[in-house]
């Protein structure tokens, strides 16, 4: 799967503890692990969604970009 437009890749840094499964399974090294958080570099990520399932507390997610619908909205 290739990178979506009019979406982001997030990280819920209420439920990420740093396992680091999402770094390891990266095939661009978007992900890293600062502390106990796993930071995305957006515009890195392809959002192939090779991580999402691998997380064990459901941390990450692929929204949709609140400017990008309030421009498609507001067109």
């Amino acid at each position: 799967m290739g990178r979506q437009a009019g979406v982001l890749f997030e990280v819920n840094d209420d439920r990420c503890f740093g396992c680091a499964a999402c770094v390891a399974l990266c095939p661009v090294n978007a992900l890293t692990l600062e502390g106990l958080l796993a930071i995305v570099h957006e515009p890195s990520c392809t959002h192939c969604e090779h991580c999402i399932p691998a997380c064990p507390v459901h941390a990450l997610s692929l929204v949709g970009d609140e400017k990008t619908y309030l421009f498609e909205v507001l067109a």
